[in-house]
């Protein structure tokens, strides 16, 4: 059975829709066609990455973290744990660590920069390393994750994991090796070189990319803002402001490297639609990023390589640059710099261990299976607090 068509209309009919002011237009009856959109609105110039490598790196801080306490076995080694039900994962008493975590032993064992371990023929380099994905307790990782995410994310989105990775990795690297120059004893922990690296590719990715960004002097003075407020938090004892400084130059220049855009114009016209004339533009980059990049690639070589010369050589910075600890710390009324050095005496019968600190006369007497000397400064630490 065939469907019976109309004849097709003579006429084309038309209606008059409510004038809107400014509209006095007679409309053709049906629906209206779409809007055509601009070359402008429908291209993006540059590609939106999906982010997946900072919320790995967050995985494996906190994963670290956790083995870092189970390690750590605090109801093993002392009768003063914070939150006991935790079990092997309860924290080392305030006096010891006030942050929450483990004993300074543990992350030592665990591989903490300590400038002594990797000199004197120990040769124990990796600890440039490690020591970025080790943190002294819940408040410091809680508060490196947070700033990570909300940093880390943004910036993988914008030019993808490759360029944020190797930004990230290779500033906590400068952040450790600046910090084993300078640091005259003790351990030091956290992923602060990394993340004032990332803050410092922020800024230096602003100034390589200055023509493409719209409110561009706002942009830079909060950011600028930021990073002063974030290393001016340094000058407090126990904040290790040598790796926040040498992560923050270290991606400071990485910036110049890896975060370089092309010039828009030169974007436009490789992916213009055919017939949209545009600008002819022969070079990708622009001429000072091109310059920025050589000075950036050049330094960063030069600063790493005699870096390592003089870390494995034992030499202290401190003797060549006499006011540069304030850089780290600074002394006022409320608060001293150098750390208390912590000495006791020992004596040991059998498993029976007789401690005695020197400086408050405490006296304290221990039944060891574990006699290290990690063990034994452990205790030294807990009776002098």
């Amino acid at each position: 059975m065939e469907r019976r068509q109309q004849p097709p209309p003579t006429e084309i009919e038309i209606k008059v829709v409510t004038p809107r002011r400014g509209d006095n237009m007679v409309h053709p009856a049906g629906p209206s066609p779409a809007p055509a959109r601009t070359f402008s609105e429908v291209y993006r110039p540059f590609k939106r990455w999906k982010s997946w490598l900072v919320p790995c790196f967050v995985v494996a801080n906190i994963v670290v973290f956790v083995v870092t306490m189970f390690l750590n076995n605090c109801p093993k080694n002392s009768d003063k744990c914070i939150a006991r039900f935790l079990g092997r994962f309860s924290f080392q008493p305030f006096k010891e660590n006030p942050l929450l975590g483990p004993s300074s032993s543990t992350l030592d064992k665990m591989g903490a920069l300590e400038v002594q371990k990797m000199i004197h023929g120990h040769h124990q380099a990796w600890r440039l390393l490690s020591c970025m994905w080790l943190h002294a307790g819940v408040f410091h990782i809680l508060a490196n994750m947070l700033s990570l995410v909300f940093i880390g994310i943004r910036l993988e989105q914008e030019f993808g994991f490759v360029q944020i990775g190797l930004v990230y990795v290779i500033s906590g690297f400068g952040g450790s090796l600046l910090s084993a120059l300078f640091i005259d004893g003790g351990i030091s922990v956290g992923a602060s070189g990394a993340l004032f690296g990332l803050l410092g590719s922020m800024l230096s990715e602003l100034i390589s990319n200055w023509t493409i960004y719209a409110n561009k002097l706002a942009a830079l003075l909060t950011l600028i803002f930021i990073i002063i407020i974030n290393l001016a938090v340094g000058i407090l004892p126990h904040v290790d402001n040598f790796a926040h400084i040498g992560g923050f130059v270290s991606g400071f220049l990485l910036g110049f490297v890896f975060l370089i855009r092309p010039q828009f114009k030169w974007v436009n016209q490789r992916n213009a639609p055919p017939g949209h004339i545009t600008t002819p533009v022969r070079s990708k980059y622009k001429t000072y990023q091109y310059v920025l990049w050589v000075i950036s690639l050049i330094l960063l070589i030069v600063g790493f390589t005699l870096g390592l010369i003089y870390l494995l050589r034992g030499v202290n910075l401190n003797e060549y640059c006499s006011w540069c600890h304030y850089l780290s710390c600074v002394p006022t009324s409320k608060w001293k710099c150098k750390p208390h050095q912590i000495e006791c005496l020992t004596n040991q019968l059998g498993n029976q261990l007789n401690v005695t600190c020197s400086s408050n006369g405490k006296t304290g007497t221990y039944s060891l299976a574990d006699n290290s000397p990690s063990r034994i400064q452990q205790l030294c630490t807990e009776l002098c607090s």
